[in-house]
């Protein structure tokens, strides 16, 4: 039976992996708080400055989505406030065995998918349909999750700038350049301190942001590519709106009321 199509744009929210990063670089006497230091020293070394975890080390604490399927649009985030790394990462992967699905992201080769890659083993997770390249099926040979140069996930940041890291954009500057709302309450870096702050609402509330921030520029994206035309962008637009307006979550509120404002001021 033919899976449902539909469009999957997700973001991950990560905190640093601090147990296993202290048993791989010998650091089990230190306390967290310390090892936290230690091992930002360690990576500088490493990198010759970034104190960024390696893509291994992060801990995923969220996965926010949203699904365009059928008639219908969501924005949320997987699984439970309370709940586990692998049920999250596990609820994404079955989502795409589930359904015939194009995902977007920003930056999702450089780090949300590789980060997905390694939790997923570390977890003993099975994707069979996020890693099909066309034993099973063959169309999945010409178009596949894996190839840079394919379609079934859109790296927006990736494709936009041509391959070309010095071409590449945060999407804070893209969203709010194009008259998006852009990043609200927080940003990636602050992530790890409101999570030790017990503030993981607030990081899920950001992350879905960062998506709802995504697909509006996806959008635009195909209208550029000629695979949406004016009318059709113009309805998916006010889909959005709908789906924003008759929330009663604050921060869908929020994102509103700042895309409102943002298109007041932009040209």
């Amino acid at each position: 039976m033919p899976r449902e199509k539909g469009t999957l744009v997700f973001d991950i929210e990560t905190i640093p992996d601090i147990p296993r990063a202290k048993r791989l670089y010998g650091l089990t006497n230190l306390d967290d708080a310390e090892a936290f230091e230690a091992l930002k020293n360690i990576r500088r070394q490493e990198s010759g400055g970034s104190d960024f975890f390696r893509h291994h080390l992060h801990r995923i604490v969220c996965i926010s989505v949203v699904l365009r399927i059928g008639d219908t649009i969501r924005v949320w985030s997987l699984g439970e406030e309370d709940g586990d790394e692998a049920d999250i990462i596990r609820r994404f992967f079955s989502a795409i065995d589930k359904y015939d699905l194009t995902l977007v992201s920003w930056n999702g080769s450089g780090f949300d998918l590789p980060v997905l890659h390694y939790r997923a083993m570390l977890h003993q997770i099975s994707a069979p349909m996020y890693w099909e390249m066309g034993d099973h099926y063959k169309d999945f040979r010409y178009n596949n999750y894996i190839n840079r140069f394919h379609l079934r996930h859109v790296d927006l940041m990736d494709v936009l700038s041509m391959y070309q890291a010095r071409a590449a954009q945060p999407l804070d500057q893209i969203a709010s350049f194009l008259g998006f709302p852009g990043k609200m309450g927080m940003d990636g870096s602050q992530v790890y301190d409101q999570f030790l702050s017990g503030q993981l609402p607030a990081i899920r509330h950001y992350c879905e942001t960062d998506v709802l921030n995504t697909w509006l520029v996806y959008l635009r994206f195909q209208l550029l590519r000629g695979e949406m035309f004016r009318p059709d962008h113009e309805r998916e637009i006010e889909l959005v709106r709908e789906l924003l307006t008759t929330s009663p979550k604050p921060h869908l509120q929020e994102f509103l009321s700042a895309w409102n404002a943002a298109q007041e001021t932009h040209d």
